[in-house]
């Protein structure tokens, strides 16, 4: 008889109970990238069937928007040869949609070559698959994409980086959220007191996030765009600062405890866009616009009812919700943010502004 196969969760025990406690990041990376039960390795996530849905999967309209925005980029900055390029594609349907409704934009798909940076083998068979006619590149990383001008979007990438947790207490001093053991089960705890250079605004039993790797992918994308040229368009919820506890689980589209069944269930946190952009310069930040605000102003909702005057009846109705959800703000429209990074000598992209 085989031996059977040992749980995540019984492995991250044995490595608590050998080395101490885990910091909430190193848990998020195990949990989600695993090589055997890492819930990206092994899974389709997205759709119905899945864990959560993504704005590209709610509506063809969103993928074409951004597709056609990054057309307008290219344009404005004099229609250079480089890369165009998704972090974190999903499927593939939003990288689909923006080449299908870019198709008729002189130069636009011969000038760039289509780079996919993607860590899991599930989700890269069905890229190849959903974008077989473009051959795609690609990569592990952004640090393996070739130099050149970067036409880069980041649709719901930075919100699944590993984050780190840190509480103030009462001395005004900053302890870190682990994950420890108790009785063979993971639980929250503090490490000793230690300085941390965040301080202002907050209060005892306040938690401030940070994230490394994001501001590592950011400070990337900005030495690329500011050295080649380009633009970076990164749509994710969050806000400008990290304030208090985002760190949520989720699966088959609810909320679910983080510390239960681990690699089982989708980690992210909110973004906090504020530290990207300072990680980013030289490249120049656009200020933050809600996505509601964004799309609408790339006119979604003409999109939206060129598109339903061949519906009716559920297919209609499931059109206008779409469009409600990606747009209205108690919806999608306020929570998610955009952000976009260009040459310090380009001008401001279409429908943001030009950061204060």
């Amino acid at each position: 008889m085989g031996v059977p196969p040992v749980s995540l969760e019984a492995r991250l025990a044995r490595r608590i109970a050998r080395l101490g406690p885990m910091s909430v990041a190193d848990y998020m990376a195990e949990c989600l990238h695993d090589p055997q039960d890492g819930y990206y390795a092994t899974r389709d996530p997205f759709g119905e069937r899945g864990d959560f849905v993504t704005a590209p999967e709610i509506s063809q309209m969103f993928g074409e928007l951004l597709g056609l925005w990054m057309a307008q980029v290219w344009m404005d900055q004099g229609r250079p040869q480089g890369l165009l390029a998704e972090l974190g594609p999903g499927r593939g349907t939003l990288m689909a949609d923006a080449m299908r409704a870019t198709r008729g934009v002189p130069g636009f798909h011969a000038a760039l070559r289509l780079h996919l940076v993607e860590a899991s083998p599930v989700l890269r068979a069905l890229q190849a698959k959903t974008l077989a006619s473009h051959e795609p590149t690609f990569h592990d990383s952004i640090a393996e994409l070739p130099e050149g001008p970067l036409f880069l979007l980041a649709n719901e990438f930075f919100d699944a980086l590993p984050i780190r947790q840190f509480q103030m207490n009462g001395s005004d001093t900053w302890q870190e959220r682990q994950i420890g053991l108790a009785q063979d089960r993971l639980i929250w705890g503090l490490a000793p007191p230690a300085p941390l250079a965040v301080r202002h605004g907050f209060n005892p039993g306040m938690i401030v996030e940070t994230c490394a790797p994001g501001e590592a992918v950011a400070q990337e994308i900005g030495r690329r765009i500011a050295s080649h040229g380009g633009t970076a368009l990164i749509v994710d919820y969050g806000d400008a600062e990290s304030r208090g506890d985002t760190l949520q689980a989720v699966m088959a589209h609810g909320y679910a405890d983080p510390l239960e069944s681990p690699g089982s269930a989708d980690l992210t946190a909110h973004v906090a866009f504020g530290p990207l952009t300072r990680a980013s310069a030289p490249a120049r930040a656009s200020a933050l616009v809600p996505q509601g605000v964004f799309l609408e102003r790339l006119g979604i909702t003409a999109r939206a009812q060129a598109l339903a005057q061949g519906l009716d009846g559920a297919a209609l109705d499931a059109h206008i919700a779409a469009h409600r959800r990606l747009t209205h703000p108690q919806e999608m429209g306020n929570l998610f943010k955009v952000l976009a990074l260009s040459p310090p000598d380009a001008p401001t992209p279409p429908a943001l502004e030009t950061a204060p």
